[in-house]
């Protein structure tokens, strides 16, 4: 069982990959800071980067605990997914990660917790929450109209209904005329591994779902979701600002902004693609190409990565752009008054930044639920233009070439005249009103409530179809 006292005290335990890590040690500063003790649960290796996320923070509530990534699985396994050759959940990498249970299991003995806060990769926490006597919390980081278009495709196997990979398909039930092609679907849907077939079955069986996103950007999805009476949900999101509130003059000091403090407003392209997508050298010039022809001056954040050499521009050398390799402060960036559009990967947490920024985006999914993610910037939103990225895969060889042209129309149509980009332009400064966060507030109220009053109580439900005494031993 958790611990007795009045305060609550919960683990957080994030997927090994910047863009699932980032989300949930968010999650655990708004959490930390309505007096929560929370404890985030991590690899040696990866711990470095969370230390210095949390250096950002003086928070008594916040700690981190390490526990190791060895087993017969992952004896020369890396501990994070940026370092695999392609970004992606493999077998090899699910068992590995599996291997941690028996850690995590100590830890809830020495610690006892009130509740387990983990990733959807970690559905074994399901079943190890329930023997101890506490909840398991699902992190999706992610948006309920993409949750809800995946479990729509996957339930009537949609994909089934078409007879090429590039035919469209039309999802119905939802608010919004969504259509989609068999090869804009990722893996996890059209032909799944099996290790992933069980994550919806873990989440049917616990406390609850806690996502990044918030009520005013997908109002009806939200109340859709809520109304099946299915999962508890709570929307809490954007959680980075949490984040914004403690920048540091640090960033300030970045040469990009010297450079940007040079361009008229809204005239700068911002182009990221985040930390896993690698790309063939033959994308990476045309990429290139693509930015030179639109005419607009653009800052490139490119990945450490070789095939990147001698295929990107150098910054400085007759190039109208400016070049940062390695990691760089997006959010500033992108609320530089002379920022004035965002060309994407589509990763979530890129689309909540660009969103709160205020900034329209030209649009590149490349896998995951990228597409989706898409869909809701281009065909919900309205704040969005593809570039024609058709083809969901991780990896980089299999992904269609998107050309030049494409890619310089795109930002033109964003970053051009004409009253469909004003219009663009227009909903995308009416999305920034985000950063007031507003219902997420209240919906982060309500979570910590549901989770005092299990630990209050008599009994604590741990899943939908069961309880559990509050004053069991384990």
């Amino acid at each position: 069982m958790g611990s007795s006292t009045a305060e609550l005290h919960i683990f957080f335990l994030p997927l090994l990959t910047p863009g699932h890590m980032i989300p949930m040690l968010d999650l655990a500063v708004l959490i930390s800071g309505r007096g929560i003790r929370s404890i985030i649960i991590t690899t040696p290796s990866n711990a470095d980067l969370i230390r210095l996320s949390l250096s950002d923070y003086n928070n008594p509530n916040i700690h981190l605990l390490t526990i190791p990534f060895i087993s017969e699985n992952s004896l020369h396994q890396p501990e994070n997914l940026t370092s695999l050759p392609t970004p992606e959940v493999t077998p090899d990498f699910f068992a590995s990660l599996c291997c941690l249970e028996s850690h995590v299991e100590n830890l809830l003995l020495t610690h006892r917790p009130d509740c387990i806060i983990s990733d959807i990769f970690y559905p074994w926490t399901t079943a190890l929450a329930k023997r101890h006597g506490i909840p398991r919390i699902v992190f999706h980081g992610t948006s309920y109209f993409a949750f809800t278009l995946m479990s729509v495709i996957s339930l009537l196997r949609l994909y089934d209904s078409v007879s090429t990979s590039d035919e469209l398909f039309l999802v119905p039930g939802l608010t919004h005329s969504i259509k989609m092609t068999r090869s804009q679907l990722p893996q996890i849907i059209t032909s799944p591994s099996e290790f992933t077939t069980g994550f919806a079955s873990s989440w049917e069986e616990n406390y609850g779902m806690v996502m990044n996103t918030f009520y005013e950007l997908e109002p009806a999805y939200a109340d859709s979701f809520k109304s099946t009476g299915g999962v508890r949900s709570w929307h809490v999101g954007p959680v980075f600002l949490s984040r914004h509130s403690a920048d540091t003059g640090g960033v300030a000091k970045c040469e990009v902004f010297d450079w940007l403090d040079g361009k008229e407003a809204s005239s700068v392209l911002y182009v990221c693609f985040g930390s896993l997508p690698r790309f063939t050298a033959a994308q990476f010039q045309e990429i290139r190409a693509g930015l030179e022809a639109a005419g607009r001056p653009f800052v490139w954040v490119v990945r450490e990565d070789p095939v990147a050499e001698g295929n990107v521009p150098v910054s400085g050398e007759g190039s109208i752009g400016f070049v940062i390799k390695g990691w760089a402060p997006q959010l500033a960036i992108l609320k530089h008054q002379a920022v004035g559009a965002f060309l994407t990967h589509c990763g979530w947490n890129s689309c909540l930044e660009g969103i709160a920024a205020g900034v329209p985006m030209v649009t590149w999914p490349l896998f995951s639920d990228q597409q989706f993610n898409e869909r809701l910037l281009v065909d919900v939103l309205g704040v969005g233009v593809g570039v024609g990225s058709v083809v969901n895969s991780m990896r980089e060889e299999e992904r269609t070439v998107v050309v030049a042209e494409k890619v310089a129309a795109a930002v033109e149509a964003v970053l051009g005249g004409g009253q469909e980009a004003e219009e663009r332009r227009r909903k995308a400064r009416d999305m920034k009103a985000v950063e007031e966060r507003g219902s997420s507030e209240v919906e982060l109220g309500r979570m910590v409530d549901a989770l005092r009053a299990l630990k209050m109580g008599g009994t604590k439900e741990v899943a939908g179809n069961g309880v559990i005494s509050a004053d069991c031993e384990i």
